[in-house]
């Protein structure tokens, strides 16, 4: 799971059936926010140098998983070690009170997490799209308050998660959903399947 550092998932790692992936977007952040305060060259370096690893993500977008990882190790990984052994060399030389400190001890524990990404190419480097995606329940938090019940919240969460999957899929969801609607009374219960919006989307390629 890409997650950044706050300490509510940890129960969810604790069993270790979910295994945690930092996400580079929160290590960016916290320098982003350094630079944009201070203009701090050390801050602005260490964007540089993380937009170098974005620059490999880029270039890798698209391609099949054992691509990304062949693609990674030969460029992304001496960019992320040589990161991490320059973040080590900053530190002594800043107050270790200041933001800049508190964004290099952050990027620094989350370094050992990062790297899975490295080896696998299902992952990304960070959970950007996983984010985006919530970007409307969050926005309609307030909406969610008046659902009615329970049951009326799992309706708008399997709602959510099947218009969400349509738009992954390139599926236009309310074509989808009228479509559907139109037929889903008629259709067989065993083959439900065959109104996913993933199946769609093949149909359509």
């Amino acid at each position: 799971m890409h997650a950044d550092g706050y300490a509510g998932f940890n129960e969810l790692y604790r069993a270790g059936s979910v295994r945690e992936v930092a996400c580079l977007a929160h290590i960016r952040r916290k320098f982003v926010d350094v630079f944009q305060s201070e203009g701090s060259a050390i801050a602005e370096e260490a964007l540089q140098r993380i937009a170098g690893l974005y620059a490999v993500e880029k270039e890798g977008r698209g391609r099949p998983p054992e691509e990304r990882v062949r693609l990674r190790q030969a460029r992304a990984k001496s960019i992320l070690d040589e990161l991490e052994t320059w973040l080590h060399a900053q530190l002594p030389r800043i107050s270790s009170k200041s933001e800049l400190a508190k964004a290099i001890r952050y990027a620094l524990a989350r370094m050992r997490k990062l790297r899975p990404y490295l080896d696998h190419g299902c992952l990304e480097a960070d959970n950007n799209g996983a984010e985006r995606a919530l970007k409307p329940v969050a926005l309609g938090r307030k909406n969610y308050l008046f659902v009615g019940s329970e049951g009326g919240g799992k309706s708008a969460a399997i709602a959510y998660t099947l218009i969400g999957s349509a738009k992954l899929n390139g599926v236009d969801p309310q074509a989808w959903l009228t479509d559907v609607l139109g037929r889903i009374a008629d259709h067989k219960i065993t083959r439900i399947n065959e109104l996913l919006p993933w199946r769609y989307a093949a149909a359509a390629a």
